[in-house]
């Protein structure tokens, strides 16, 4: 295995133009993003009335609506090609986040909600297979990667700004929040209407391709992928489903933190991930990423424990460290998780159907994002704190089992290992290549 590990200059030099204008506004996009994720469902609860399982129920409408659209999305992707997609979805999250800043009533919301999950269902297979379509190998997995932290930036500076900001006996201040997310969204349009406006995201079909094996069924029905789109759910469920309504439900109403500490903590997940990323990037390269996930697992497992024995001593200074270790341990298993997982639905998936793939990809990630609100409201609307803590535990734990048996099924080279002398084999089913 070589022990050569990529430098951040490298790694800026190998991009091209396009990856380059790609990264380089990332974190104006997403600032918008972070004034309003941490406080969405405080919004709706505190601010306009509507109890915290409706609220819950009203934020998987975003994945719902967006598990229903990324299948076309996906296809729509490898047809008219990434940019043209992306305008579309982001559109929407203009539309969308400019509609919730002056909702009242549970009915607004889904609206509003309805243009968000058509923008993340859409965007979400076309944004990844434009990252395709500009980066290859290593430089591949380095971009998710780099590209996750500067999106964090971006969250966390929003979140901090949002947190200070927003005041739950002042609509108004919502609104703002809100109509400022819509605002930052005109750079990526702006982006790909402009230097961008030429990458198209698009491969050609190969002639002697088989119409058969490009339908999402038969994508399925490749073990490699069936396994990994478990472990993409199952990691949206007791991730970044409880992200947005888990977690600031359960320091509200169960540590009893103020939003203050809730934007704090979103901070220090940010400030986390954009220290540690690229030191984890040079630490994992040429790694099994299957034994990367694993180490995942376990930072996850110990964070949500930190998090649920913080309602031990609700509304204390220690309930606000617990919140924002919490954060912390969670954000550097974030830095194992995002250049894993896409980096191997990308090398797995052949060029001309890296939209579909993307799309069963982003269908996991929605499927958990609809299960993962729905399950923190309720139960913790019914005081079943421990029991939520101890489910989401129990899902890390099979998190790293998922992990070990996709290991199995994918090629070296696929799970990330470079310079391995063993027989190549098939990224779909992990059988030996035949030699010539």
């Amino acid at each position: 295995m070589s022990t050569t590990r990529p430098g951040m200059r490298a790694f800026w030099d190998s991009l091209s133009v396009e990856g380059r204008w790609l990264l380089s506004t990332v974190v104006v996009q997403t600032l918008g993003r972070g004034l309003t994720l941490p406080f969405t469902i405080i919004y709706m609860h505190e601010v306009r009335g509507i109890s915290l399982d409706l609220a819950g129920l009203l934020m998987a409408f975003i994945a719902v609506v967006a598990l229903a659209v990324t299948g076309p999305g996906g296809a729509l992707t490898d047809r008219l090609g990434a940019r043209r997609m992306l305008l579309v979805a982001t559109s929407a999250q203009v539309v969308g986040c400019t509609v919730i800043a002056f909702a009242t009533t549970p009915l607004a919301f889904a609206v509003g909600f309805a243009f968000l999950g058509f923008n993340f269902g859409v965007s979400w297979p076309a944004f990844n297979a434009l990252v395709a379509a500009v980066t290859t190998g290593e430089t591949r997995q380095q971009y998710f990667g780099i590209n996750f932290a500067l999106v964090n930036l971006g969250i966390g500076l929003g979140g901090v700004i949002g947190g200070f900001y927003a005041d739950v006996t002042d609509p108004s201040t919502f609104t703002v929040i809100f109509l400022a997310d819509a605002a930052c969204m005109l750079v990526p349009i702006a982006l790909l209407l402009g230097p961008l406006r030429h990458v198209h995201g698009r491969a050609e079909r190969p002639h002697d391709a088989d119409d058969s094996a490009g339908s999402y069924l038969a994508i399925l029905r490749q073990p490699a992928v069936l396994w990994l789109t478990a472990l993409t759910f199952l990691g949206t469920f007791v991730g970044y489903g409880q992200i947005e309504a888990g977690l600031p439900a359960f320091a509200r109403t169960v540590s009893e933190v103020s939003t203050r500490v809730i934007g704090v903590g979103f901070a220090v997940n940010t400030a986390t991930i954009v220290l540690l990323q690229f030191v984890v990037l040079r630490r994992i390269s040429g790694r099994r990423r299957t034994r990367v996930l694993v180490v995942m697992t376990v930072l996850w497992a110990v964070s949500w424990l930190v998090l649920g024995l913080t309602g031990l001593v609700p509304g204390t200074m220690a309930a606000a460290v617990g919140v924002l270790a919490f954060n912390g341990l969670f954000a550097l298993g974030e830095t194992l998780l995002q250049p894993t997982i896409p980096a191997i639905t990308n090398d797995m998936a052949p060029d001309h159907l890296r939209g579909r793939y993307n799309a069963v990809s982003a269908g996991a990630f929605q499927a958990g994002t609809i299960l993962g609100p729905v399950v923190a409201g309720f139960m913790l609307s019914h005081g079943w704190s421990w029991g939520f803590i101890a489910l989401i535990v129990a899902g890390c734990g099979a998190m790293a089992v998922l992990a070990m048996v996709l290991e199995r099924l994918v090629s070296p080279t696929v799970n990330g290992v470079t310079g391995h002398e063993t027989p190549q084999a098939d990224p779909a089913t992990g059988e030996p290549a035949v030699a010539d």
